[in-house]
């Protein structure tokens, strides 16, 4: 099965490496993604948007058959959203990691600090205690090491969805920072921020008990959880 695999905020395509590996053992075939301005810290990311984001991720989906599943961490829940409203034929499964599909008119996080342009990782007093369970000093480290600003529209730009069939396309939620029965409280009470994921028609919500960059705590337990959601 070929498996794209979209990474969040500040990482590239590198990131998904423990998880790449695991699919390869599995018989699956992974499409790690460095996204648009994100090769490398001097990459030109000036005017990049989430749609040129999800237009990118949309090329691959289309240069391969159908049955895609989409992996999505963070931020790149919202491109993954994006490109199953635009091919919602194409896509078999979305696996959103500690994320989800982002609404119509909704933005991925327009909070963050800008700097000349673009986000840089910020100071860790930015984040939540929950997103950085298990993030070691040591972690901490090597994620500011690999950490690549991000496009500032790709955070601040509004979502635009147009095509219902993307409620019929299975998703699962790998549920990290907050545990998945708290999650489903939140469905079952419409919360707002969940809108989106509660109009989907077939949802399946996974725990995996860590902070919010599992690929980096919990590599080769967030692998595992993805071929067992395949």
């Amino acid at each position: 099965m070929d498996v794209i695999l979209i990474p969040g905020f500040w990482l590239n395509g590198d990131s998904w490496g423990v998880v790449t590996e695991r699919l390869r053992e599995a018989g699956h075939t992974p499409h790690p993604v460095t996204l648009p301005g994100m090769e490398s810290v001097d990459a030109d990311r000036s005017g990049i948007t989430l749609r040129d984001n999800i237009d990118a991720v949309m090329a691959i989906v289309d240069s391969l058959p159908s049955g895609v599943v989409l992996v999505g961490h963070s931020g790149g829940g919202a491109i993954a959203s994006g490109v199953v409203d635009a091919r919602p034929d194409a896509i078999s499964r979305v696996i959103y990691v500690d994320s989800g599909p982002l609404g119509e008119g909704d933005s991925i996080n327009d909070e963050l600090p800008v700097v000349d342009g673009e986000i840089p990782l910020p100071d860790w007093d930015v984040f939540e205690d929950a997103d950085l369970i298990d993030l070691t000093d040591e972690l901490r480290a090597h994620f500011r090491q690999i950490a690549i600003p991000i496009p500032a529209r790709l955070a601040s730009d509004m979502q635009v969805l147009s095509d219902p069939r993307r409620y019929d396309v299975p998703v699962t939620v790998i549920c990290c920072e907050f545990p998945a029965a708290q999650l489903q409280q939140w469905l079952n009470g419409g919360v707002p921020i969940v809108a989106e994921l509660a109009a989907m028609k077939h949802r399946t919500l996974i725990d995996l008990p860590t902070g919010h960059w599992p690929q980096l705590t919990k590599p080769h337990e967030l692998a595992d959880v993805i071929v067992h959601a395949l």
